[in-house]
């Protein structure tokens, strides 16, 4: 099947880099590529883009889509890794870094990945597909409680605990190797009444199993700091998310290292020594247009966060 994923926030989200023609920039979910595209096209002299991409047929798409630049490096990596990977090619400070949260319309729609709740696949879910936790180890391995945490923080479903328990029940009879097995549990698992609300009765539950299985949270937490403090000066941090987690992480991180001091509120003057790292450019998400949310429904959910670093900040 053909790579596709329709760049979600494409012109926000360029617009936000602040493109300088001869910096280095970074698209740590290089994914169809359409992001890096743009950037590229912006770039001259000695302009550089770093594609990161954990996912093997997504570089491979996008060495086809960006054949025409002779002036980008891939790395089959997790962007959790980004220090290291600038490191390793002699880059000290970056001018902007990018990162698209997003599942590709690719892995949805490719059945055997088994990330979509409508196709009979495998459980998989992996995007890095050399990772050894996939979904069917979390819904056949995990205890009945770890399985309930993770839909409940996860999926933010108020079933979990039910869900879980069918879970259980079920793979005590046989293990549970499809997608459409684990979507007959959860119907089963939540009342009548309210299937009929919020869509699919799978969704919630599928999300919180790639979450999980792709540690997206927990890398995306790890990750904010590394990637904030390799900017350089005036360089520019471009997320786009998905969903509330992933946002109020963004949001918050952002926060906190726009003013990172832990003195009480009634200190005259700071003395806990922590320095702001920049500004957050917008206060409130940018979010797509009526036209984009038409023509691509996936973008309806995002929400664009850019933060500017600002060296010797003494704010």
């Amino acid at each position: 099947m053909e790579f596709k994923h329709v760049s979600v926030l494409l012109n926000e989200t360029v617009d936000g880099l602040n493109i300088k023609e001869n910096g280095i920039y970074v698209d740590c979910t290089l994914g169809g590529a359409g992001h890096s595209y743009e950037v590229l096209k912006r770039l001259k002299g000695t302009g550089r883009l770093i594609g990161i991409d954990q996912d093997e047929d997504a570089l491979k798409a996008a060495k086809e889509r960006l054949k025409e630049f002779d002036n980008v490096t891939y790395v089959h990596s997790n962007f959790e890794n980004i220090k290291e990977i600038l490191s390793s090619l002699n880059i000290e400070k970056v001018d902007g870094i990018m990162a698209d949260l997003g599942v590709s319309s690719y892995q949805f729609d490719t059945p055997e990945r088994g990330f979509s709740y409508r196709f009979d696949a495998p459980l998989d879910m992996r995007m890095n597909r050399e990772n050894e936790l996939s979904a069917y180890t979390i819904v056949n391995e995990y205890s009945q409680e770890e399985i309930f945490r993770v839909i409940r923080d996860y999926g933010e479903e108020k079933f979990a605990a039910n869900i879980a328990k069918h879970i259980c029940q079920r793979r005590s009879e046989k293990p549970i190797e499809t997608t459409f097995e684990l979507n007959e549990i959860i119907k089963a698992a939540i009342p009548a009444r309210m299937r009929e609300k919020g869509g699919h009765p799978s969704k919630r539950t599928f999300q919180a199993l790639r979450i999980e299985c792709n540690r997206e949270l927990e890398v995306l937490k790890e990750s904010l700091d590394d990637m904030i403090d390799s900017l350089s000066d005036k360089g520019r941090l471009c997320i786009i998310t998905f969903h509330s987690l992933e946002d109020r992480t963004v949001k918050n991180n952002f926060k906190k290292n726009e003013n990172p001091c832990t003195c009480p509120p009634n200190f005259p003057v700071c003395v806990c020594g922590k320095v702001s790292k920049g500004r957050t450019v917008n206060r409130k998400p940018i979010e797509a247009g009526d036209e984009e949310s038409e023509t691509n429904p996936r973008s309806k959910s995002a929400k664009l966060r850019i933060f500017e670093r600002i060296l010797n900040n003494t704010k």
